[in-house]
């Protein structure tokens, strides 16, 4: 669907949605500077590099929402939620 950052994103790419402390305030979120920002997440099963293209108003400081493609080659979707590092890219 569309995100935060105006652009409509599917379920097959590899975007994620930046909690909402880290995606910043901005009046109008689609110029938010974090906005097509890529991110290298580390997680169980391997690295992944995402566009943050939406903010995630329920996620914690730290933690990034992946789309399902992101997160299948990190992680086990099953499990729903898993422990990542991540940094810019």
């Amino acid at each position: 669907g569309v995100g935060a950052c105006g652009k409509l994103n599917t379920a097959d790419e590899f975007v994620g949605a930046m909690n909402a402390q880290q995606f910043g305030e901005n009046l109008n979120p689609n110029n938010a500077p974090i906005c097509g920002m890529c991110v290298k997440i580390t997680g169980p099963k391997g690295i992944v590099k995402v566009k943050i293209m939406d903010k995630c108003p329920i996620c914690k400081f730290g933690d990034i929402d992946l789309s399902p493609a992101a997160f299948n080659v990190i992680g086990d979707e099953a499990q729903g939620r898993i422990l990542i590092s991540w940094e810019g890219c």
